[in-house]
């Protein structure tokens, strides 16, 4: 019995120390890696409103609504809201830049984990490049791809639903 004890106690102390540990080394790398995520989002709100130099959130309480982006003259050149929608295995969360005349520029797949060479499939330039110069209405014309059909109308449908929301805010 003291035996257990004494294991069980050498155990917690063993775990103790590995979390205590765990738990620096999140701290000290924490403020480095959101920058990094920070410099990732920013790389994708250039590549989807590429005449943009400048982006500025516009906030709710909250959360950020969209952002405007501004060329380098300070002229508003677009903007750009996130779009996420649950797709087969996970969730999809795109960046998608729009004209001054409410047409989307492009789009950037920034996050997902669907399955490998099925519906990873929607970072492919051949599905993203349907978005280019279409409004709300005519995301229906955009094709779902077949063996994803799930992962890219998940796509599609976020892009229209936020589409909607924005304009409605924009107005």
């Amino acid at each position: 019995m003291k035996e257990v004890l004494k294991y069980g106690l050498i155990l917690s102390a063993i775990c103790l120390i590995a979390s205590g540990l765990l738990a620096g080394v999140y701290s000290f790398t924490k403020p480095q890696i959101d920058k990094q995520a920070q410099n990732e989002i920013d790389k994708a709100l250039t590549q989807v409103v590429p005449q943009a130099n400048r982006f500025e959130p516009v906030q709710s309480t909250d959360e950020i609504l969209y952002y405007r982006g501004y060329d380098k003259n300070n002229k508003l050149a677009g903007f750009i809201f996130k779009a996420r929608a649950k797709g087969y295995s996970s969730t999809i969360e795109t960046l998608v830049g729009l004209s001054l005349q409410k047409k989307i520029i492009a789009i950037k797949v920034i996050a997902q984990n669907e399955t490998p060479g099925l519906g990873s499939r929607v970072t492919e330039k051949t599905f993203i490049q349907q978005f280019t110069n279409k409004n709300a209405n005519e995301l229906s014309n955009v094709s779902a791809i077949s063996g994803a059909t799930i992962s890219s109308s998940a796509v599609i449908a976020s892009v229209k639903e936020k589409l909607e929301k924005i304009q409605n805010i924009l107005k």
